[in-house]
């Protein structure tokens, strides 16, 4: 899908806000993924919940702190997740 400037949606390298860069490393260790995978992941899981990117990755970082993550978040996380297992891999 393109955006209105006619890219893909995904941020350009070095325009990820510090704490969204945090979450998809978070999302890229636990996950086993690729960055492209965990910007994915944080734009479904944040889309699906109607909760801010930003706000979501907040909640990603203090996950991979201390262990805790609210219900909702991790529902779809873990829907994400086991939907990205499945898929075949090119």
């Amino acid at each position: 899908m393109l955006d209105a400037e006619g890219g893909t949606g995904r941020p350009q390298p070095g325009a990820f806000d510090a704490v969204v860069d945090q979450a998809a490393g978070v999302l890229i260790a636990v996950g086993r993924m690729t960055p492209a995978d965990a910007w994915d992941v944080l734009r479904e899981t944040s889309m699906r919940t109607d909760i801010k990117l930003r706000h979501v990755a907040e909640l990603l970082v203090e996950w991979g702190r201390s262990g805790v993550l609210c219900a909702d978040i991790r529902t779809e996380l873990d829907r994400q997740l086991a939907q990205r297992r499945r898929a075949p891999r090119i």
